[in-house]
């Protein structure tokens, strides 16, 4: 897996700890090189207290880089469902034929970036079903969700499975 790199994308706050440090630990694991970007520089603060320093803004991402994209979810990742930059990360990432994932409340930013047109999809549950659905998903409800080159998971207890796949995902 060497030279194989991810770029996870967290809020700035309440995205939820397990869900960027269990695929996190899962893709170091592998050998995966992982790079942590969010909206602003400065600490991030996790809902469950963890406090990250993003390595690079959203601005600054080059797609290219990596060999996949990931949406980390919590309630704060909301503030990705419309931002043009977060959907244009999601979208070229899509383009160039990278991993493109999300877990939680994060498949609607790849839902509102035009990812899961056609694809099988996962999302936690409520309202974010009807979410994902309204922008051409079919959510299959299963913990993680593999559809080509887009990958979902349902939440935090997916969170080390949702990993795991990424890792094989990019060995090729």
């Amino acid at each position: 897996m060497a030279g194989k790199r991810v770029l996870m994308i967290i809020a700035p706050e309440n995205f939820r700890d397990e869900e960027l440090f269990h695929p996190k630990e899962e893709l170091e694991r592998a050998g995966v090189g992982v790079t942590v970007a969010s909206s602003r520089t400065g600490e991030a603060k996790g809902k469950l207290g963890a406090r990250v320093k993003p390595d690079l803004k959203l601005d600054q991402v080059k797609v290219g880089d990596y060999d996949a994209v990931i949406f980390v979810g919590g309630s704060g990742s909301e503030v990705y469902f419309n931002d043009r930059q977060a959907l244009s990360i999601a979208s070229e990432a899509f383009k160039k034929g990278k991993k493109v994932c999300a877990i939680c409340i994060a498949s609607v930013i790849l839902a509102n970036a035009g990812v899961l047109k056609g694809k099988r999809a996962t999302v936690w549950n409520g309202e974010y079903i009807e979410k994902i659905e309204s922008k051409g998903a079919t959510y299959t409800g299963k913990p993680v969700e593999v559809d080509g080159n887009v990958i979902t998971a349902n939440g935090p207890a997916a969170a080390r499975e949702f990993g795991r796949t990424i890792a094989k995902a990019i060995k090729g």
